[in-house]
């Protein structure tokens, strides 16, 4: 087995990552092929790529340490959203974002 292995690179869901200022700093090729029209965009603000209320989510989320997760629909592909904060010395650091798609009919399972 080989020691550096890249898991993230290949998921088949986008994996998105930015620091304390909202810069992103990874994208797998998931994230890379979905925000494929917005051209490079590793370096850039993550703030830019959305609406005032979203922003205000990603900083609340960065300040509270609180991850923030939902679905949406979008030419009739659903997804779930999980946005989380990623830590460094127990402050976060930055968001981590995973988008993938999932089907509308969801099985759910109560496991006590």
């Amino acid at each position: 087995m080989t020691e550096n292995i890249n898991f993230l690179t290949e998921l088949p869901f986008a994996v998105t990552v930015c620091d304390a200022d909202g810069t992103i700093v990874y994208m797998n090729n998931k994230s890379r092929a979905t925000f494929s029209g917005a051209g490079e965009l590793i370096g850039k603000s993550l703030f830019d790529c959305h609406n005032e209320n979203s922003c205000r989510i990603i900083r609340e989320i960065m300040a509270s340490g609180i991850p923030n997760s939902y679905t949406i629909e979008k030419k009739g592909i659903k997804k779930m959203i999980h946005q989380t904060p990623w830590f460094e010395d127990g402050k976060p650091a930055g968001l981590v974002e995973i988008s993938m798609e999932i089907p509308f009919e969801l099985p759910h399972f109560i496991r006590d």
